[in-house]
């Protein structure tokens, strides 16, 4: 007999806990998260957790501190609260850019996010296209990392021929993402060789493939400030590319994303809901998302379960 499920969210993506939900067929739980008035959070539990499957839907996105402090008080009302298994729904994991040192005395942010989750007395991990896969090895819970590519890949497959399409990979770190997605299209494949000069700054040298006369899609796992795709997108275009698609499973679009995206040469850029659109990205009319709470509450759905969730990634 299984335990009885309860959904709670935070406060991050309200729009997609209720797409998690409405697939699931079970309502979302009482959990008021508030804040004292010097910024303090409060939360309250308002319904019995007491031997139950709880599975907590929260994305650590901006603001990223208040959200995941929101994750962890939520996980240690929960505990206290008796619940018998803690799942952690993080469909956007903050903090995952900083997963290695990459100077003297720099701290691997990642790591200390994942000892946190699992000091507040998290039992399981349920998130989306991790920046960077060896965040898994950073804890000592399970981890289910699931793939947002073949649910935005059935999206932009729409807008172009495969025979006729090359899938970018903005840096080389990102070959294997931009392979994976290209192989059911049929498409090619296509490196732009970028050298980063600081953090947010990038800067686009030159393209390994052939994009002349091509649509392109460019893939990433998310879109921070967009400076990368648009330099992406201009050298693509200085390379004799027909049209210009991009593919992001993070919708992150701070400081100028927006307008960078805009005033690009971009036809349309397909992100998923992991993190809830800005009005102005969605008046843009270039930014689609993309639902995907159907594939979230199946991989709840399976856990709560105790059935296989290896046919997600598939």
């Amino acid at each position: 007999m299984y335990l009885e499920l309860r959904l709670l969210a935070g406060n991050s993506n309200p729009g997609l806990a209720a797409s998690i939900a409405a697939s699931l067929g079970a309502p979302l739980g009482n959990a008021r998260v508030s804040k004292f008035s010097d910024g303090e959070i409060q939360v309250e539990i308002e319904e019995n957790v007491r031997g139950r499957d709880v599975f907590l839907i929260q994305s650590t996105c901006y603001p990223t501190n208040d959200h995941l402090m929101e994750l962890l008080i939520m996980a240690d009302a929960c505990k206290r609260a008796s619940a018998e298994r803690i799942t952690a729904v993080v469909p956007y994991y903050g903090y995952s850019r900083q997963d290695r040192k990459v100077a003297p005395r720099a701290p691997i942010s990642a790591k200390l996010v994942a000892d946190l989750l699992t000091a507040s007395g998290i039992d399981r991990v349920l998130t989306l296209d991790l920046h960077a896969g060896q965040i898994q090895g950073f804890f000592n819970i399970p981890v289910d990392n699931l793939y947002a590519g073949p649910t935005l890949r059935a999206a932009v497959a729409k807008h172009i021929d495969g025979a006729r399409t090359v899938i970018v990979s903005p840096d080389a770190g990102g070959v294997e993402r931009a392979r994976g997605f290209a192989k059911p299209l049929g498409a090619g494949l296509a490196i732009i060789d970028k050298r980063r000069s600081g953090p947010n700054q990038s800067e686009a040298l030159h393209i390994i493939g052939d994009v002349r006369d091509k649509d392109c899609v460019i893939v990433d796992d998310m879109i921070d400030t967009a400076g990368t795709l648009g330099k992406a997108a201009t050298a693509l275009k200085d390379g004799g590319a027909q049209r210009i698609f991009a593919v992001a499973t993070h919708p992150v679009l701070s400081g100028p994303a927006i307008s960078r995206v805009i005033e690009s040469t971009i036809e349309k850029v397909f992100v998923s809901d992991s993190i809830p659109l800005r009005p102005e990205a969605i008046a843009s009319g270039k930014i689609v998302s993309v639902p995907i709470g159907g594939l979230l509450a199946e991989a709840i759905r399976s856990i709560h379960s105790n059935d296989s969730v290896s046919r997600l990634f598939r």
